[in-house]
């Protein structure tokens, strides 16, 4: 089984070059049904958030953003709520430098980003591959079973400890596959 991650800002014969003949799966915001719901954006719903008992979200992308901590505004669980796709993201252009994700809605201890990345990002995605998009994986180790397997995504750095990138959605789809999660 081979997976390849790809940057989706690439031109289709540049990936036929490089890839051949592979299955290319484009599993962003601007996929195509199934593909689509492995987006971080992708309104599962009853996501739980962690450190915040009872607590759900619709999205990852919403726990993400919601989570996320300003120097001058702190959570924002309304991100929970949002299906659309759209208008999840908070900036620090915005509402100035970020300082952290809080571990929880109510928690005190404020996150550093690699920690929440492990605390935060990989729980809440893994539990959507988990308990959302068994059928889908089960479909995507099929195709890679057949031949090899291209997810593109916007990002590509698939290296949990890395911040100079944001991390690739696709890589931790990867990983998931092929049984490497990061721990």
């Amino acid at each position: 089984m081979k997976i390849f991650i790809a940057s989706k800002r690439l031109a289709i014969t540049t990936l036929r070059q490089r890839y051949g003949n592979a299955h290319i799966i484009d599993v962003t915001s601007r996929g195509t049904e199934p593909w689509v719901c492995f987006s971080p954006f992708y309104p599962h719903r009853d996501i739980p958030v962690p450190f915040s008992s009872g607590v759900v979200s619709a999205s990852v992308e919403g726990i993400w953003q919601g989570l996320k901590v300003f120097e001058q505004m702190d959570v924002d669980p309304s991100r929970f709520a949002v299906v659309s796709m759209k208008g999840i993201k908070r900036s620090a252009r915005k509402y100035g430098s970020v300082l952290g994700h809080r571990a929880g809605v109510a928690g005190v201890r404020l996150l550093s980003y690699i920690e929440a990345r492990y605390l935060i990002y990989l729980p809440s995605y893994r539990w959507v591959l988990d308990h959302c998009l068994q059928e889908q994986l089960g479909e995507l180790q099929r195709l890679a079973m057949e031949k090899p397997l291209v997810l593109l995504d916007y990002e590509t750095n698939v290296e949990v400890e890395d911040c100079s990138r944001p991390l690739s959605h696709a890589g931790l789809v990867k990983r998931y596959l092929e049984g490497d999660w990061p721990v």
